[in-house]
């Protein structure tokens, strides 16, 4: 009975992962997507205050630079990657590996609480929110595994 209740649990954790990268990959898209509609606001409000006179394009690329460095979660999408990589690694293996996911699961919830303070797009944010309840079942269910 045990073995079959912990093969379910698996299942449901590794659904539950699947899942969290998919909505991973939303939070990539939306990122970059999100700079270039920054870009164009910036453009157009520029243009509104300047009126008839030219925008300086150099300027107005440093400044979407700036912000795509500020906002940019490049690298906390590939440490989440990493560690769902991490997840299936552990769950294979014939060992005991409560505690190990137990940890894991704070490195995942670190990379996703970073993302969402940098998030400065309502997409982003919401994608994040559903990333953090995803979190939080998994730590129910890990918490069942010895």
């Amino acid at each position: 009975m045990r073995e079959r209740e912990g093969k379910r649990i698996e299942h449901d954790l590794c659904e539950r992962v699947e899942y969290m990268k998919t909505l991973s990959s939303r939070v990539e898209g939306r990122s970059q997507e999100s700079v270039n509609e920054y870009k164009d606001r910036l453009y157009a409000k520029i243009k509104e205050v300047l009126e008839d006179k030219t925008v300086d394009e150099a300027r107005l690329l440093t400044e979407v630079a700036i912000f795509a460095d500020k906002v940019c979660v490049n690298e906390e999408m590939v440490r989440l990657n990493s560690h769902f990589d991490e997840f299936y690694k552990i769950i294979s293996k014939p060992e005991p590996a409560g505690r190990k996911l137990d940890f894991l699961i704070q490195e995942i919830n670190r990379e996703v609480n970073t993302t969402g303070s940098k998030a400065c797009d309502i997409e982003i944010a919401g994608i994040v929110v559903e990333l953090k309840g995803e979190i939080e079942k998994l730590r129910e269910q890990v918490q069942n595994i010895e």
